[in-house]
């Protein structure tokens, strides 16, 4: 009879533990992954809810100075948001739309005035309450658009 020798115990140890280190690489992939694809969804939302905000302040400003007084350009400027944000997959997104005025903060249609659109809204971030069972996370976004009156149309009459 002959007796094991040491290379003859490495070897039946080897045979035992074969194909474990595909599980181990298999499963170590697996819990690297899912957080890398979770954080690449979440810079593409974000990233989609940056590019949506800055057309609808765009978009908006340009709706009100082309009014034909404030409150019509108001109207506008929040029609011109939502449809820009609706462009960019953000439908029922809530949308605060500020609009301001120098020199000139009643009467924005006047003469030389400059007017301030600043677009307010958030994107949730994608499978965080389905992963921590609680509210939807969320992530505030915001674009300001200056726009010059006579940017767009001439102004005949301007306040003295």
């Amino acid at each position: 009879m002959r007796s094991r020798t040491r290379c003859d115990l490495r070897a039946g140890e080897r045979l035992g533990e074969r194909g474990s280190g595909l599980i181990e690489v298999t499963w170590l992939g697996i819990l690297l992954l899912v957080p890398l694809v979770w954080i690449l969804l979440s810079v593409f939302t974000v990233q989609r809810g940056a590019f949506a905000v800055s057309s609808a302040a765009r978009a908006a400003g340009r709706a009100y100075v082309l009014a034909p007084d404030d409150a019509i350009g108001r109207d506008r400027a929040e029609a011109a948001a939502r449809l820009a944000l609706a462009d960019q997959g953000m439908r029922d997104a809530d949308v605060d739309v500020t609009i301001t005025c120098q020199p000139y903060p009643r009467a924005c249609h006047s003469g030389t005035s400059v007017v301030t659109v600043r677009i307010g809204t958030s994107v949730q971030l994608p499978l965080l309450p389905v992963l921590l069972g609680g509210g939807s996370p969320r992530f505030a976004l915001d674009a300001t658009q200056v726009v010059p009156v006579g940017q767009y149309q001439e102004v005949a009459d301007a306040p003295s």
